[in-house]
């Protein structure tokens, strides 16, 4: 993630920052410019009901912006929208399908957290060049329920056929510490579970029925394995005792499915906390006691398009993510170990998200590379594949859509995950 900036007093501000500690401006997020900065009222607007207009502080990006109604109705969002949208939401909210009945406070202000993790989401998403279509775009595209638990329903967090559904208890940070520790889990947040279930989206999206197919089945396993029977296994069973060795988490044991959408989450820490760290202009020189001063990691020059660059920058900077939770007294925000496996598997999905935000003479020789690393048995495209059309992914598509149904009852289809999921 980056860091922006205040254009009105120069501060820095964060991604969902609304107003500016040092000034007192309101700030928005421009998804166009990918830009939060300071926004100003147009004089004499606002009047007999109507949304207020705003011009943004910062003079390269033109036009006249009403905030997002989730902004002005309910603080969740702080997104601008042109002021000529006939969609009164922004883009990223109106991926909701369904959002849970705001009955009282603590719904509200779960719901505030899943919406500042699914947008950080989107950001990346966006940054990394994968496309980010609607059901309005396309069949099972993009989209997100946040529901609630009722007395005769519980609602599972999981993906399918493109829809993300999120329990909101996960943005109850008590329960979810709980739940962490009752399923041993090391790593447990509202931001993974977003992270994990976009996987099986892109999954879906980019590797199923497509050259790549063959090649994750090298590596991960093939998903054809009934999914049912693996999770009774999982759950029955546990993970196999040397599992540290070949995934990144033991939940990823499970199936195919679940140790990709692990290994994408996986991928997704590590570029967006490397592009945090050189937003930040970050340097790593460690001088542990006793032994000599390691070489200087600068964290500005990171070529992320390289893999090796980025893994070399990335152990100094998880040592001195816990070194530093760990003087606060906090546990580790990095609690992994990755395996010589789970690096071929990270390498995997920064080889394919690279595929997929390419122009043809990039994409030719990355895809060629791991359908050679294939045995003879897998490098057979799946029965009725059609290679993929080469193209670099826009951003969310700009329609228009109905509002988000509120609805807490709603029980969500059959899921890809369940409840006791790591992020």
């Amino acid at each position: 993630m980056r860091i922006f900036t205040c254009a009105h007093c120069h501060n820095t501000v964060f991604f969902e920052s609304v107003r500016c500690i040092h000034c007192g401006e309101s700030l928005a997020y421009f998804p166009k410019h990918s830009v939060v900065t300071s926004i100003e009222p147009l004089p004499d607007n606002g009047a007999d009901g109507a949304p207020i207009l705003y011009k943004a502080g910062d003079p390269s990006i033109s036009g006249t912006y009403r905030l997002c109604a989730n902004s002005a109705d309910y603080g969740v969002c702080n997104s601008a929208v042109p002021a000529d949208d006939p969609d009164t939401l922004c883009e990223a909210c109106r991926l909701n399908d369904v959002i849970p009945d705001l009955v009282d406070d603590d719904t509200l202000s779960a719901w505030q957290s899943l919406e500042r993790a699914k947008r950080r989401l989107l950001f990346s998403l966006h940054e990394l060049g994968l496309p980010i279509e609607s059901r309005a775009a396309r069949p099972n595209g993009l989209q997100f329920s946040f529901m609630k638990d009722m007395p005769d329903s519980k609602v599972f967090t999981g993906h399918t056929d493109g829809l993300i559904t999120i329990n909101i208890d996960e943005a109850n940070d008590p329960l979810r510490e709980k739940l962490r520790k009752q399923l041993g889990e090391s790593y447990r947040t509202v931001l993974g579970h977003f992270r994990h279930e976009i996987g099986h989206y892109y999954w879906d999206r980019l590797v199923k029925g497509t050259p790549w197919q063959a090649p994750y089945r090298l590596l991960f396993g093939d998903e054809s394995v009934d999914y049912a029977e693996s999770v009774q296994r999982h759950y029955a069973e546990g993970a196999p005792q040397d599992w540290p060795q070949h995934y990144v988490s033991s939940y990823a044991t499970m199936h195919p499915w679940e140790d990709w959408a692990e290994t994408w989450a996986h991928y997704m820490h590590l570029v967006d906390t490397l592009e945090t760290a050189q937003a930040l202009g970050l340097v790593l020189r460690p001088k542990p006691v006793g032994g000599p001063r390691a070489a200087p990691v600068s964290l500005g020059s990171i070529d992320f398009r390289d893999f090796d660059a980025l893994l070399d920058a990335w152990v100094p900077v998880t040592v001195a993510l816990n070194s530093l939770n760990r003087s606060m007294g906090v546990i580790d925000p990095y609690p992994f170990v990755l395996c010589d496996d789970v690096i071929a598997k990270v390498r995997f999905v920064h080889d394919m998200i690279t595929y997929w935000a390419a122009d043809v003479a990039v994409q030719t020789p990355i895809i060629e590379a791991w359908t050679a690393r294939a045995t003879p048995a897998l490098t057979e495209q799946p029965a009725g594949a059609e290679p993929p059309v080469p193209r670099k992914p826009t951003g969310t598509q700009a329609e228009t859509q109905p509002p988000p149904r509120i609805v807490a009852t709603k029980q969500p289809p059959q899921t890809t995950g369940i409840a006791a999921k790591s992020g």
